[in-house]
């Protein structure tokens, strides 16, 4: 670490202290510094069976596998679903940014679907997870808007697993339409928007009008380019409208934003983890 970080960690502290409103936008980047990582280790130990019936290299790809059977499908979703959100408590990454801006005027907008800003210990009702929950269940073609609470159907999907399928009679079904049933993720058109969904996005738009103008630090986390219109390019054009506003970026790999608000970035590369326990302290 050399002076540079010392000084970008020092205006990111001195920016977050002054905030009037601090707006947090979390990406997939942040998870995996989070150690909420889709390859590797993780992945082997958990899907030993799977690897080896299919070929699978990571959860990011096996998540659009075509299973022939609805059987195959739901004994890989319970085991990558109750991994990610039912076995996987909050991490140290997620508790140390609720304490950064634990005592602010904040807002989370996250594309992550683990709900960890939640077991951290935001409030539900300041974290807009806008691309679903793995704790949820839709009917396939969204024929209604509601969504059903999966733990309990997991846990016994995984336990009656056998040779990478479940029975028969654990396959979920639509009870509206009697249909095939998917995970709430934001994957195609019918994608389920369901009540609570609503009044996050208009809680989310009420807090951008009423930081409008003000001293706003928007701090962007692990936020890549698989989806930049719902956070890395809406932060950019905020930075830049307010002229009070300040950009904190937290990106190993994408650190680099729009030239028009290179002045009023303050951008980091290194580790998320000692960045946020540098700012912390």
């Amino acid at each position: 670490m050399n002076d540079t970080y010392f000084v970008r960690i020092e205006r990111a502290k001195k920016a977050i202290q002054e905030a009037q409103y601090i707006l947090l936008g979390g990406g997939a980047g942040l998870s995996a510094a989070a150690g909420i990582e889709y390859s590797g280790k993780r992945f082997t130990d958990n899907f030993a069976p799977f690897i080896k019936k299919y070929k699978f290299t990571d959860l990011y790809t096996s998540g659009f596998y075509p299973f022939k059977t609805q059987e195959e499908k739901w004994a890989y979703w319970a085991k990558h679903i109750s991994l990610n959100r039912y076995e996987t408590s909050a991490t140290k990454l997620y508790r140390d940014i609720f304490q950064v801006v634990k005592d602010k005027n904040y807002f989370v907008i996250s594309t992550n679907v683990e709900s960890q800003f939640e077991k951290a210990g935001f409030p539900s009702d300041k974290v807009f997870e806008i691309q679903g929950d793995y704790a949820y269940l839709q009917c396939a073609k969204g024929c209604h808007d509601k969504l059903y609470y999966n733990e309990t159907m997991v846990k016994e999907m995984i336990q009656k697993t056998v040779d990478c399928k479940i029975p028969s009679k654990l396959v979920p079904k639509c009870p509206v339409c009697g249909g095939e049933m998917e995970v709430n993720l934001r994957i195609d058109e019918y994608f389920v928007q369901d009540e609570r969904w609503y009044e996050l996005n208009k809680a989310y738009k009420d807090f951008l009008d009423k930081s409008a103008g003000k001293k706003v630090v928007y701090i962007e986390l692990g936020v890549g380019f698989n989806t930049p219109g719902i956070i890395r390019y809406p932060f950019e054009r905020l930075n830049y409208e307010n002229e009070n506003a300040t950009l904190i970026r937290l990106n190993r790999d994408y650190p680099q934003g729009a030239k028009e608000n290179e002045n009023k970035t303050i951008s980091f590369a290194e580790n998320m983890q000692e960045v946020v326990s540098a700012i912390m302290n």
